[in-house]
């Protein structure tokens, strides 16, 4: 006893002896009235100093745990209540749980994907990578947010959002094109919260929702979770095919379509101007609510700029819009946000205070200063240059390794590759993780199983240039050898 303490480098040691002591308190080792080791003694047990042991004792008595008796020394309080220990009841939780999580567990691909192991060239992710972010500036605006209201920060906020971050996003969407006369904002943990009270706030008449075929697999589990059948419609190289689009719409009633029409995910497909204003019409028409992913927006290349479907929408309140920097900036500060008409923003906010109180006021806060201090246009500046230099060059590494692959993908972070039909990507994936090469397979993003098995997504952002290059290259060489 005593001396098996494992000092750690991570926190003050008498807090780590204060905590070790607790412990055995608590579980019995120690008993009501013992008396401790005097500090000398236990300092030179667990190897460390006598000031240390004295205040760890200091501690303990703070708490209730000890007490000391004048000229004698410390003893354990008799008050202190130990849980006794009782025969074991244990319950197969796998029977308690409920069809919810079940079918959380089964969609779960950080589980049950292609995930990549250390040393591997993974091609998987769709973060931004980290090596581009702007800390000095991100530092300057957390000190500069907490000297003018730290004490506010830390403590609760409003579930609607930090009041200045929703006037930046306000303003930041009316330079986008948009009209938010009738809407308001909701400020959200990032966009698979603000999808997931969408989702639960929206009443099943038909059940039915109708969204591109492929499209973002969390979107997918969510959606099916919420109990939604999906019909999925085709994408072309400028997005929905719009003759299967009205086809669905005359023959059934759809409660929802969820859209991604920039970058989309995971085709890289950027919807023509054309194709939307005609979306528009058409949902229009059949009075079918949209759902907008303002995926990765801010990240094209090459082209005119394209505005989101919500600034072709006017005054109307038929669609919803969720935003997001996390492919942008910096997806640890989990911040997005909900355009959309002022009364479903109400509920929307009441279903939020009921759910999660708010996001994190620090997180909102840090995030209004980094963008208010005028950082976000020379960060973006710099990332949009870097990740076009890197999509330029998979692009030729793909023509050159893959030649007879189809290529999609007009900006973001990632490319979609489509092989000839009777090719199957998951048996090219499992020859590539022996090689030491990952890559999430394209049947990941269909509706149906039995779709897209010649497909992949390449996620390039984190990806050196040098693994870039080898990585496809192993891709190209090793499919080669499956034809």
């Amino acid at each position: 006893m005593y001396s098996d303490l494992q000092l750690t480098d991570d926190r003050p040691v008498y807090i780590q002896v204060k905590d070790y002591m607790k412990r055995l308190i608590l579980k019995g080792g120690l008993q009501a009235d013992q008396k401790l080791p005097s500090t000398r003694e236990l300092s030179t047990l667990m190897r460390v100093s006598r000031s240390t042991v004295l205040l760890a004792y200091a501690e303990l008595e703070e708490e209730g745990l000890i007490y000391a008796v004048k000229g004698k020394g410390n003893y354990v309080s008799a008050a202190v209540d130990t849980p006794e220990s009782a025969s074991g009841w244990t319950l197969d939780w796998n029977n308690h749980v409920s069809d919810y999580a079940i079918q959380a567990e089964q969609y779960d691909l950080m589980k049950h994907g292609s995930g990549a192991e250390r040393g591997e060239i993974s091609f998987t992710s769709i973060a931004p990578d980290e090596k581009l972010f702007d800390l000095h500036n991100v530092k300057r605006a957390f000190l500069d947010r907490m000297s003018l209201e730290g004490e506010v920060l830390l403590n609760y906020g409003y579930a609607q959002g930090y009041r200045p971050l929703m006037k930046y996003l306000r303003q930041y969407m009316e330079n986008k094109g948009v009209d938010l006369s009738g809407k308001d904002i909701l400020i959200t943990n990032g966009f698979t919260e603000g999808f997931d009270l969408v989702l639960g706030a929206l009443r099943k008449k038909s059940g039915r929702a109708l969204c591109e075929n492929p499209t973002h697999h969390t979107a997918i589990k969510n959606l099916k979770l919420h109990n939604f059948h999906l019909t999925g419609v085709e994408m072309e190289p400028d997005g929905l095919h719009l003759g299967q689009l009205e086809q669905e719409l005359m023959k059934h009633s759809y409660d929802l379509a969820y859209l991604v029409p920039s970058y989309h995910n995971p085709t890289g497909i950027v919807t023509s101007p054309a194709k939307r204003a005609e979306i528009i019409r058409l949902m229009n028409q059949y009075h079918v609510p949209m759902i907008e992913d303002g995926f990765n927006e801010e990240l094209r290349y090459s082209g005119s700029h394209v505005s989101p479907l919500i600034a072709s929408m006017g005054k109307g309140n038929g669609l919803v819009y969720l935003g997001s920097f996390s492919k942008v900036l910096f997806p640890g500060l989990r911040v997005g946000w909900i355009i959309a008409d002022a009364a479903l923003i109400d509920y929307l906010e009441s279903m939020k205070r009921a759910r999660s109180i708010h996001t994190s006021t620090l997180d909102q806060s840090l995030l209004y200063q980094y963008l208010s201090n005028g950082n976000f246009d020379k960060y973006l500046k710099r990332a949009r240059a870097e990740y076009k230099r890197k999509y330029e060059l998979v692009v030729r590494c793909l023509r050159q390794h893959l030649p007879m692959c189809r290529i999609s993908g007009e900006g973001g972070l990632h490319l979609f590759v489509q092989f000839p039909a009777a090719f199957r990507t998951r048996d090219l994936l499992a020859a590539c993780k022996l090689k030491g090469v990952t890559f999430t397979p394209g049947d990941t993003f269909y509706l149906e199983p039995g779709q897209g098995l010649n497909t992949m997504r390449l996620g390039f952002s984190r990806v050196s240039d040098d693994n870039i290059r080898k990585g496809i290259r192993i891709i190209g060489e090793t499919a080669r050898t499956m034809q």
